[in-house]
């Protein structure tokens, strides 16, 4: 399958009210191949509504608590393309990510999902290079090589959530229903590629920074992270790769990695 512009959608996840929205908007809106954008929201409120009509963009809410895996697999019910990239509201997408992501996509025999290099937004700071982006970059060289062998996607998945969440784009025939898991809060995008890293087919891999991920005090990362959630997740995810042992030994080593995500 050849995939065009009208093969992708961005959902885009509106939550609260971020400062950050409408420049995630036009990040989405100033693609050089543009392709369709839709926003889903639990928790409706005048910012988005506003943001949505200005944009001119469907606006899907989803009744009931909030809760962020219950808004991913809303939000992937929302877009009827067979590629779907879950756009983070704080973030910014560089105007070449679809028309590399749709390159990549085409060259691969079987693609699973499509996943780029990033760069940090520390306040106006890009940042490309630091001690966690270096060793998540070193994780990923085995899935660069070797994008269709289960052995290397899982080798770069065993040490650490190795991709930047809001650069995949999913291939949704290949997803389950409902794919992520309502017990996990922060660990859920890794639990998801730990799935797909055993499907047969490609993890398509772009190393350009397409992706600028904001880190502030507000993000869903850092209230995570605030209250100490993600070290049983990074234990659960670890158990799923190593014996006991290891696990814990690389799951307390992982903890110090979350100072990253501190201002």
């Amino acid at each position: 399958m050849t995939y065009t512009p009208g093969d992708h959608a961005f959902v885009l996840c509106a939550y609260g009210e971020s400062p950050y929205l409408e420049e995630c908007i036009r990040s989405l809106r100033a693609q050089r191949r543009p392709t369709r954008v839709v926003m889903s929201t639990s928790t409706p409120n005048a910012l988005i509504r506003a943001a949505a009509e200005k944009w001119d963009i469907p606006l899907f809410v989803r009744e009931g608590e909030s809760g962020l895996a219950a808004d991913w697999n809303f939000a992937l019910e929302c877009a009827d393309t067979p590629l779907v990239t879950l756009a983070h509201q704080d973030d910014i997408y560089l105007p070449a990510y679809t028309e590399r992501m749709l390159a990549a996509m085409n060259r691969a025999r079987r693609p699973v999902l499509f996943s780029s290099g990033y760069a940090e937004l520390r306040g106006e700071e890009r940042v490309s290079s630091s001690r966690l982006l270096n060793i998540k970059k070193l994780l990923r060289v085995p899935m660069r090589l070797f994008p269709g062998s289960v052995a290397a996607r899982r080798l770069s998945l065993a040490f650490g959530d190795s991709l930047c969440c809001p650069s995949v784009t999913y291939v949704r025939d290949i997803m389950r229903a409902h794919p992520f898991r309502d017990d996990f809060r922060c660990d859920l995008d890794w639990q998801q590629w730990e799935i797909l890293s055993r499907k047969r087919g490609e993890f398509v891999f772009c190393p350009e920074a397409l992706v600028l991920h904001r880190i502030h005090p507000a993000s869903e990362t850092s209230r995570v992270l605030s209250r100490n959630a993600r070290r049983a997740e990074d234990l659960a995810m670890f158990r799923v790769f190593w014996p006991e042992g290891i696990a814990r030994f690389l799951a307390a080593r992982y903890a110090r990695s979350e100072e990253s995500n501190k201002l």
